[in-house]
């Protein structure tokens, strides 16, 4: 029996060096999917889009010329991500390594280059972006947001219109979207537990305040040892969020604060093996414990340059990552004499966003073959075997306090046939940071693994009874940055075809101060290594037409060409080439190709895509200066729903080819992104006589190989890994379990970032958890 096209563009994943057979097939696929239809089943509610338009002006979805996938709250209380990293997953054309913890994920978008964090990704809330730049070391954009029950929806735009909007992002923005009271009072109060001991309530209450205002207020308290069990409350964290809308004769003023405060254990890379043979770790290990947890860090030390003491602070390497700060933001949008629309949206972010956490150098080995094979002890006496395993690890501390603000204008006017809006967006943001990273030293490799007493080994940086030590960086840094642009989009409607276009001219103005000459004097001693400064004038673009040429049925041509501009990055952006006077900004241009489908019983998404960035740097590991690449992409996303009367499928898939196009490793895998990557989830919807109701759910992932270095070395394995879960509703209760990789599948997300050539190092996707709730709405 010949297999349906579907099922066999799914089979062809197996084999992820045949891209063109993958294409052809999906092609086929979706000619026939018409058949698939069964009249009388339940379908799709039609969805309306903010995100990718002139001044956030609301679109249905199926309107829209550009990749766009929406979220409800509904689906995000299924999904029960484990952060906010751990939700875009949902996303077709987005990679996420969210095996780090509750902060600090790597995410990557339809295959531009990224060494680690978000280069290309941004975190929106109601339309603007938490922090203009996308990235700094050790700070990426989700580490700024948690998701709890006062989010409506989340929308993810990949490429499109990006360029032009907001703050110019080329990649992914994701845009959460707030909840609005409305005119009956309504809420949820929501209680998690979970195997690893979470102890979690989250609620919101919504409704009218006065004649046309109304509120919205919410949050939650969490507290956990982690689902790597750090043996003590490491993941703990609460948030409150409060909304205001007022209606008005001619339009709506929203204003919102979000205050948040909440870290977790940062998760980093195990040692696979010693001399071949497994250690023994697995996903659930994390080295800090409760007898490790307190360090003393050098927070300055003998330089070479005439300083010889070194001073030393003490830390807690258990706070790990996360963010303590606040979103205050708002919106007045206007609806003006002859079909003139007036919209200004706002944001002002501030806080810490801290990363503390021990970071494994090199491999594991026995404690003999560094002492000639004798015996040891740790710090605190305890006998330590010469065939015990030990690795260094440095216990890294980076301190940054952030700032940012954001203001996006826009002016609009509508014909019978044709709409222009103008725009100005302005932003500011400042970084205050301080790092201590290196610093290695040698410990019991373990769950609590002590530090090795400097008697028991050799080493120069064992402890601060050593009057000379070295360590990677001592950064103390100060950056300010300012953006200004200008836009002007129009559409044109000539029968059921519309046209867009929108421009935007930019300066973007960057300065960068840093000081890791780590000299006696301390931090802020006046010595600055080097004062970095960029101002750059770009202009980017983009341009589509859309054909919805049936009422169901549509295509999409669209063109887009932006940039990516160094930021405060004293790792990667400003380094030895800034210094030789190269060019910081990062080309990318970006083609689509999409079809839309949208009918009472499935709708599926398409869109094919090809993308060339140029001007990327990769840093050596310690090196000076850094490669700039060009690379290139092509690949198709896929989104769709399928509804068979109680039953749903869900389809969220990525195929794609992201190379390099440059230099000596041309031709090879960009790394750490998978050329597929499949995830269906069916549903099934249960309803008794009693009132009582309930669905079955699960998602099987399909991940293909991926790199963790650009020289292809570092091979990641394909893995397969599947959750699932019941949700139950009697009246206004509703309880939900939820197990998260089931099988509990080992495998790797990432090899050690650090590490040149072959790695012993990986971190492993996080082990099977199970978490139940109890929720009631009134």
């Amino acid at each position: 029996m010949n297999k349906h096209p579907l099922a066999h563009a799914l089979a062809t994943v197996n084999h992820q060096r045949y891209f063109p057979q993958v294409i052809s097939s999906l092609a086929l696929a979706l000619l026939s999917l018409p058949a698939l239809a069964q009249p009388g089943a339940a379908g799709p509610v039609e969805e309306l889009i903010v995100t990718g338009t002139p001044g956030g002006a609301s679109v249905r979805r199926f309107d829209a010329s550009f990749a766009i996938s929406t979220v409800s709250d509904e689906e995000i209380q299924q999904v029960a991500p484990a952060s906010t990293a751990d939700l875009l997953k949902t996303i077709p054309g987005v990679w996420v390594e969210s095996s780090g913890g509750v902060s600090g994920a790597n995410i990557f978008v339809r295959g531009l280059p990224s060494g680690g964090d978000a280069d290309f990704v941004t975190v929106a809330i109601n339309g603007l972006a938490l922090y203009p730049a996308p990235t700094l070391s050790f700070m990426e954009n989700s580490t700024l947001f948690r998701v709890d029950e006062t989010i409506a929806r989340l929308e993810g735009l990949r490429g499109g219109p990006n360029p032009v909007y907001s703050n110019g992002q080329v990649g992914l923005t994701t845009n959460f979207i707030l909840k609005e009271g409305g005119e009956e009072t309504e809420g949820t109060v929501r209680y998690t537990t979970s195997d690893y001991e979470l102890q979690r309530i989250d609620a919101v209450i919504s409704g009218k305040l006065d004649q046309d205002l109304y509120y919205m207020i919410g949050g939650y308290v969490s507290s956990s040892p982690g689902v790597r069990d750090a043996g003590f409350n490491a993941e703990e964290g609460h948030q409150i969020t409060i909304n205001i809308t007022k209606i008005l004769d001619n339009g709506k003023a929203n204003i919102f604060h979000r205050s948040t405060d909440d870290h977790g254990t940062w998760y980093l890379p195990v040692a696979l093996d010693v001399d071949g043979i497994k250690t023994g770790l697995d996903a659930s290990y994390t080295q800090v414990g409760q007898a490790n947890r307190l360090v003393l860090v050098p927070i300055s030390g003998a330089d070479g340059e005439g300083g010889s003491e070194t001073r030393w602070e003490s830390f807690d390497m258990g706070e790990g990552r996360g963010w303590n700060g606040s979103v205050t933001g708002g919106a007045v949008e206007l609806n003006l004499n002859n079909d003139w629309t007036f919209t200004d949206r706002f944001s002002l972010t501030k806080g810490a966003a801290n990363t503390l956490g021990f970071v494994p150098q090199g491999a594991a080995v026995s404690l003999g073959s560094l002492n000639g094979g004798a015996a040891g002890e740790t710090v605190s006496g305890a006998a330590v075997a010469a065939d015990d395993l030990v690795q260094q690890f440095g216990p890294w501390v980076v301190m940054k306090d952030i700032k940012a603000f954001n203001n996006d204008l826009s002016l609009a006017k509508r014909w019978e046939n044709y709409k222009l809006t103008l725009g100005y967006y302005t932003s500011s943001w400042e970084v205050d940071e301080w790092w201590s990273i290196g610093n290695q030293k040698w410990y019991r490799l373990g769950h609590n693994g002590e530090m090795i007493s400097p008697a028991s080994i050799s080493d120069a940086c064992q402890g601060p009874e050593v009057a000379t030590c070295s360590w990677k960086y001592d950064v103390d840094a100060l950056g300010d940055a300012r953006e200004n642009a200008f836009y002007i989009a129009g559409e044109t409607y000539i029968g059921d075809v519309t046209l867009d276009a929108g421009v935007r001219v930019v300066n973007r103005k960057t300065h960068y101060a840093v000081d890791h000459t780590t000299d006696d004097d301390g931090p802020r001693d006046g010595i600055t290594d080097f004062v970095a400064s960029a101002d750059e004038d770009k202009v980017s673009y983009t341009a589509a037409v859309n054909w919805n040429f049936r009422d169901d049925m549509g295509v999409f041509v669209r063109i887009n060409d932006g940039h990516k501009y160094p930021d405060f990055d004293a790792y990667r952006d400003f380094r030895g080439d800034y210094n030789n006077g190269s060019d910081l900004v990062i080309d990318v241009s970006q083609f689509e190709l999409g079809y839309k489908l949208a009918r009472d019983n499935y709708s599926l998404y398409a869109t094919a895509f090809s993308n060339n960035t140029k001007g990327q740097p990769f840093c050596d590991v310690g090196g000076a200066s850094c490669d700039r690449l060009e690379t290139k992409a092509v690949g198709v996303e896929l989104d769709g729903k399928l509804f068979l009367g109680d039953f749903v499928l869900d389809l969220n898939a990525t195929f794609q080819e992201p190379e390099i196009d440059n230099g000596e490793l041309a031709g090879n895998q960009v790394l750490r992104q998978p050329t597929h990557q499949v995830r269906l989830t069916p549903s099934y919807q249960f309803a008794f006589n009693n009132g009582v109701e309930a669905s079955v759910y699960g998602t099987l992932s399909l991940i293909s190989d991926r790199y963790g270095d650009n020289a292809n070395t570092n091979k990641l394995d394909s893995y397969t890994k599947f959750d699932f879960g019941v949700q139950v509703s009697v009246d206004n209760f509703n309880v939900q379990l939820a197990v998260d990789n089931a099988t509990d599948e080992l495998a790797l997300t990432e090899s050690d970032p650090r590490a040149v050539g072959t790695s012993a190092n990986g971190r492993y996707i996080l082990p099977r958890n199970v978490k139940f709730s109890v929720g009631y709405n009134f």
